[in-house]
Parts: structure tokens; sequence; C-alpha cells
């Protein structure tokens, strides 16, 4: 370690005036058990930072075969490494100019040692949660209602929330989001996504109810409901429906259900697309219509990001193409997209590619970047920058 004298001797050889300079000189030293395998340096923003003032918890997610993104509670980060040509230095207690006082009469030195250095960091981006996987891995085991007397209920596939974080790279809320999202409940512990036949049969009962009795769709009482339908499916099924497909509030002190038109109207019309590969457009438009409770009007804007509509086709044609189903990585969606149709209007491509924006992204960007553009009688049309194959 330096001793006074000898940073005075160093200023003299620089050439530089001790009365310029601050009272306290810090002399930095290598520790003897330094090393730069031992720490590695993240760079947080402000926001992170007072996280982790506040005692909250940052989580690294990922298997082996994934790359690893960085959780809060409610965000998730890609962690990248960062290459520096500077080496960084890891000095505990070292301080910079602002930090040292000038209360001493005369200069002193300060010591401090250096544990650890490394010549790069790692550096966080925001970035849409990885939860496709959460989906695929709830249908593993969907439920498909309760058992019937003498069966025994699957109980393999099932996961706890614990699970899920474990498992799927996101943040705990944005994993609970897309649990709502997807209509999952919990049941006995176990987040459980309903089979698509059940959900469906749920919706039917709930619909059919509203029209025999010539309820208002934006006042289904709850309790009316239970005890109608309580012999045909278990209340709290019948009550979770009502919760994923309208909205709860409460008058004179009972709960009533407000449905939801544009999540009915959804429901019921891919019930209908399920299990056809394309359905004649004017057919499926009035069969559809017919098949939703009074009150209530269809519309195709219901089904952006949920069906497709070919009106090249002789006659226009409609078939089932959700987002939910295509690939989370930008440039294989692209690529799934333009392998189902060769050019896209910006209308038709738009819904299938809006989840994959990043911040102050727009669609428009994407396009750009992942496709081309071209008119085609008179209408603009985005097609792939390079072959696909077929």
């Amino acid at each position: 370690m330096r001793t006074l004298e000898e940073v005075q001797a160093t200023l003299q050889v620089a050439k530089l005036k001790e009365e310029d300079l601050q009272k306290s000189v810090q002399c930095v030293s290598f520790s003897q058990n330094v090393a730069s395998s031992d720490y590695c340096l993240m760079e947080l923003d402000q926001t992170l930072c007072k996280l982790i003032e506040q005692g909250q918890s940052l989580v690294i997610r990922g298997n082996k075969d994934e790359h690893a993104v960085l959780c809060t509670s409610d965000q998730t980060y890609d962690l990248k490494i960062a290459d520096t040509s500077n080496l960084l230095l890891f000095v505990p207690g070292g301080k910079t100019p602002d930090q040292l006082t000038n209360c001493h009469e005369s200069s002193h030195v300060v010591h401090a040692e250096v544990w650890g250095f490394c010549n790069s960091y790692w550096e966080l981006r925001k970035r849409r949660p990885k939860l496709k996987k959460l989906k695929k891995l709830l249908m593993e085991n969907p439920y498909e209602g309760p058992a019937l007397r003498g069966q025994q209920e699957n109980t393999e596939h099932r996961y706890t929330m614990l699970d899920l974080l474990e498992t799927i790279q996101a943040s705990e809320e944005e994993i609970k989001t897309h649990l709502h999202d997807i209509h999952a409940c919990q049941i006995d512990d176990y987040w459980r996504v309903l089979d698509f036949d059940y959900e469906m049969k749920l919706l039917g009962h709930v619909t059919q109810l509203v029209d025999s009795e010539s309820w208002s769709f934006d006042k289904v009482p709850l309790q009316a409901s239970l005890e109608e339908l309580s012999l045909l499916e278990p209340k709290e099924m019948i009550e979770h429906c009502l919760n994923c497909y309208g909205k709860r509030y409460t008058e004179n002190g009972e709960v009533f259900y407000a449905l939801n038109e544009d999540k009915v109207c959804r429901g019921l019309a891919l019930l209908l697309l399920h299990n056809a590969v394309k359905f004649n457009l004017r057919e499926f438009q009035d069969v559809w219509q017919q098949s939703v409770p009074e009150g209530m009007s269809t519309r195709l804007d219901q089904l952006k990001s949920f069906a497709l509509v070919d009106r090249t086709s002789s006659p226009e044609t409609i078939c089932l193409l959700k987002v939910e189903d295509l690939p989370e990585d930008t440039m294989e969606r692209f690529n799934r997209l333009f392998t189902l149709r060769e050019k896209w209007t910006e209308e038709d491509i738009t819904p299938y590619i809006q989840d994959l924006c990043g911040e102050k992204q727009t669609t428009g960007a994407l396009l750009t970047k992942y496709a081309r553009s071209s008119m085609k009688n008179g209408i603009k049309v985005f097609n792939s920058r390079r072959p696909v194959a077929t």
C-alpha cells in the first residue's frame, strides 16, 4: 500500500499541484485473493435498483436448454452478456470523488482493495414473457369435468403455482394474467385448463339458461343460475364459466353477471369452427348469429387473431387460426404466416403479429423488417422477404 510520501512523489512526476486536489487521496490495490471468476456484474436501471433497495427479489428463470431471463414480480427481462474493452473492478468500500470528504486539514491516504475484476457484465432488456409453454403444460392434463362414479381422475401432469414459477420464463403477475386469459382455474391447489369441449358445454348451459329464462344477458343472477344448473355441473364450474365470460357485480345485495358480448360470441364461433377445415363465410355468419343469446350481435371483428377470412375464394370462406397456436419467435412467426398465405393485407396480418411488438414498436416496423410490400389490385400486400418452403 502506498504511503502519503509516495503519493506526493507521484504527483511531482505527473506535474500536479497538491493544493489543486482533494485532501483525501484514495489508493486502490489488488487483494491477495483477487480473481476474475468469482464475481458477475449486472447493470440495473433505477426501477430495478429501487426494488432491490426495498427488499424485493429478482429471480433468474430458465432450463438448461433455454436462454435465461430475469423476472421481477411483474416484468420479464432478457439477460445478455455485454463485453467491454475496459477492465471493470469490484471495489467494496470504494468511493467516488464526490463521496470523499475534505474535512481533514492536511492530505491523508484512504486505502481500498480490489476484490474482483471482469471485462463483461449482464445487460438487461425488457421483453415479452415466454408464456406459450404455460398452456402446453396445462394441456397435458386438461380438466374434463368431475370424474364419473367408479372412475379415478388422472393425477399426472398437474401443476401448482410454485411448479409454474419454476418452469415458465415469466413473472408471477404475468403468469397469473395469462392463466386468466386462457380460462384456467385452480382445482385442489392445482392450476387446470378446461378441455375445450367441456368449456363449451358449460357455456352452452349458461346461454341456454339465459334464453329459456328470458334474462337480459347483462343481468344474469348468480344464485338462480347455480340452482338451475347444479344438477348438470358443479356449482364451482358454473361460477367459473360466468367469471370467464362475464363481469361480476352486486345490486341490492344480490350478485349478477353481465355477459361480455364479444367473449360469448367468440366462444360460440370457435365451437362452430373447431372441427371444420373451412366454412362458407355466409353460412357461418347465419349459423353463428342463431347460436348466440337473444340481443347479442355477432361481428367478424370479434374474431381477430382467432379466425381468418379468405375473401379471394369463391365462395368466401373462414377458418380457425388462433394467434396462440403460432410460434413465439418473430422470424418463425412470419415464416409460418407466409407458409399459410403467400400475400397478406395489413388488416389481415396485424392481429397475428401485434403481440410481437416490443416497447415503442409498431406492427408497421415489424412488417418493414420481416416482410416485403407490393401492390395488388390497388391494395398494399405483404409477402416473405425470402422464398418459403412448402
